[in-house]
């Protein structure tokens, strides 16, 4: 029987920016008036992030949309690249292998995209099928790896994704709006890659599960304005995950024969140190479980849809993944969405 694999998994990361130094040299006086913005960050779990607008170099804030979305491309091609060719390697494949290729955002929008330009310069075949994913936010790398696992499955196809966030080019005008001081104290730039094999060795990807509560819709939200993109944040949020995670994952779960205590490892997308708090809560998992998570936050931030593939990518570098042991991947962003990907170790 045919089952999608991830074979293969890269990163790849702007030049980094130390949250103090951020805080001092800039958003202290970007956040200026604000009684709540020091301990926003202060309590973030940020201690360094990437960017490839550095806002102690440029304040982009009044730029235009337009040239936002220019500049998107000019940074998400060579960065999407290197983290491509590092899941190629890491899978031993190459370009010309590829039969599927996804690509993940919701910072940034070009056609042709950032899909086919890449493929283009990586040499991936003139009859590659390429997908764009936009606009889902932070859980989207989920529903992007079932349609590439489906592919797999179904029709023998080797396929990549791509996740590709460039946060900081939606830098703000100067506010003391609660959301957006959250906002840029936590999210961060990077690229995320996997490689998907119909039969190679790696983590098999057992089943996907997805929960969206739409009377929670105003909760959070990603506006495109004529600054960019405006993030709209409730302090809700978590609540209401916490309402609705232990149901989902105990249905995916379920459906395989195993409880919350068979799961060997999990790669929770760190939306923020109170999202993991209460994932951990519900759910019952020790610090440990959680700890890849907050490290990821730690040192990178939350690179949307990117960073729940970072955790994965951490948790095989470490080598604590065993053959035949079982990883949830699990991911939120608006709707409130909750998505989640049964992986097990082949």
């Amino acid at each position: 029987m045919v089952s999608a694999a991830i074979a293969g998994i890269g990163t790849a990361f702007p030049p980094p920016l130390e949250q103090r130094s951020a805080w001092e040299e800039f958003f202290s006086s970007h956040h200026a008036g604000s009684r709540i913005a020091p301990r926003i960050w202060r309590h973030a779990g940020v201690e360094r992030r990437h960017a490839v607008a550095d806002p102690r170099v440029e304040d982009i804030s009044a730029l235009s949309t337009a040239a936002r979305m220019r500049r998107f491309v000019d940074e998400a091609l060579p960065l999407g690249k290197e983290a491509l060719a590092a899941c190629l390697a890491d899978a031993g494949l190459s370009p010309g292998e590829v039969d599927v290729f996804a690509v993940v955002s919701c910072t940034g929008y070009a056609t042709p995209g950032v899909d086919i330009l890449v493929a283009r310069d990586l040499v991936m075949p003139a009859s590659v099928e390429r997908l764009h994913v936009g606009h889902m936010g932070c859980y989207a790398a989920l529903p992007a790896l079932a349609a590439v696992a489906d592919a797999a499955v179904a029709r023998d196809k080797v396929g990549l994704l791509l996740c590709v966030e460039l946060t900081s080019l939606h830098l703000q005008p100067a506010t003391d709006d609660v959301d957006q001081i959250v906002a840029h104290a936590i999210f961060s730039d990077a690229a995320a890659a996997v490689a998907v094999h119909p039969s190679a060795p790696g983590l098999e990807v057992v089943d996907v599960a997805a929960f969206t509560d739409a009377t929670t819709l105003d909760h959070m939200a990603w506006q495109v304005t004529d600054l960019g993109f405006r993030m709209n944040l409730s302090p809700r949020v978590s609540s209401v995950l916490g309402e609705h995670v232990g149901r989902v994952t105990s249905d995916l779960l379920d459906r395989h024969g195993l409880r919350v205590a068979d799961v060997d490892h999990w790669a929770i997308h760190p939306g923020g140190p109170a999202i993991i708090t209460t994932v951990a809560d519900r759910l019952g998992l020790q610090e440990e479980d959680v700890a890849p998570s907050r490290r990821v936050l730690r040192d990178h931030g939350n690179c949307s849809s990117a960073t729940v593939l970072i955790v994965l990518d951490q948790l095989v570098r470490d080598r604590r993944a065993a053959p035949g042991q079982h990883i949830v991947m699990m991911a939120f962003g608006p709707g409130l969405t909750l998505y989640l990907a049964l992986l097990r170790v082949r």
